[in-house]
């Protein structure tokens, strides 16, 4: 009996080493893919002051639901509070106290939405980069115009606090900071023209791409909370909805939140898509109704 206790208590030591070890490397690893440095070539943009430019950008960041994470003020505010998760606060994009600094230029701003990286070469954690790495110069030049005419909201900075599930998948390599996947070197659109075709509608679907996948078929949201509901497949596939919808439902599903059955979408699902304009909805649809059939999460 004895001998029996002094083998489980030496497996039972090793089993706890060997939990320690594997933790220590967990966090080393994800630790430096959080702080490590990135030098990138920073190209500039042309940053417009008129009135019509300010207001397309505005209406460029409401339509891609950059509140949801900076808050209606754009003072910052808690995005995801989970054990398992951790905390995350988005930005304050504002030069109020807590917010960007004085010195903050242009060229900071490209930095950070089209590489997801700080002035200071860190990687941004809750920042989908990768969304907006693709925006053309003129409509990056017009947001960066709005951006620059936010009130100032005097509100403090959260670091963020990766919880042990966003660590084990960042060190296992399962989810990457968008620094990490966006292509650094390619050279964006100058401008775009919005018309109500393919080609506008797949440019402005990279905004969905994030919950939905890189062929929209939806599934798990890796990074997403584990109470997160999968994203809906918007292929033509038999399991989604879209393939049984119109035009016109689907449109009014973004605008009103509501499936043409009566039930709602998910609040996952940002509510200021519905803000795009129609030509920017039917382009999406477009866009969508070209996509191969691929069941659900089929990324």
């Amino acid at each position: 009996m004895k001998k029996l206790l002094k083998i489980s208590g030496y497996v039972a030591g090793t089993l706890l080493g060997v939990i320690v070890i594997a933790a220590v490397v967990v966090y080393s690893v994800s630790n430096y893919k959080i702080k490590r440095h990135h030098e990138l070539k920073v190209a500039g943009v042309r940053v417009p002051s008129d009135a019509a430019s300010i207001e397309k950008g505005k209406h460029i960041v409401a339509m891609r639901a950059c509140a949801d994470c900076h808050a209606p003020d754009f003072g910052g505010q808690k995005v995801i509070d989970n054990p398992a998760v951790g905390i995350f606060h988005g930005a304050n994009l504002t030069h109020g106290q807590g917010g960007l600094p004085a010195d903050y230029s242009d060229l900071d701003y490209v930095r950070a939405i089209r590489h997801g990286v700080t002035r200071d070469g860190r990687g941004l954690a809750l920042m989908p980069a990768g969304e907006y790495s693709h925006l053309s110069d003129e409509d990056l030049g017009a947001v960066i115009a709005y951006l620059k005419t936010l009130a100032p909201v005097d509100r403090a900075r959260v670091p963020i606090q990766p919880g042990p599930v966003i660590r084990v998948m960042l060190a296992i390599g399962k989810i990457n900071l968008d620094v990490d996947t966006i292509d650094h070197n390619a050279g964006p659109v100058a401008s775009i023209a919005p018309e109500a075709n393919v080609a506008y509608g797949k440019y402005l679907a990279t905004s969905c791409m994030g919950c939905h996948g890189p062929n929209l078929s939806g599934g798990k949201i890796a990074a997403g909370p584990p109470d997160w509901p999968p994203a809906a497949n918007l292929t033509l596939h038999e399991s989604g909805h879209t393939a049984h919808w119109t035009e016109e439902q689907f449109i009014q599903t973004l605008r009103t939140t509501t499936r043409p059955d009566g039930t709602k979408l998910s609040p996952v699902m940002p509510k200021a898509f519905g803000t795009m304009t129609d030509i920017e909805v039917k382009a999406l649809w477009a866009y969508i109704r070209s996509l191969p059939a691929v069941p659900q999460g089929a990324r």
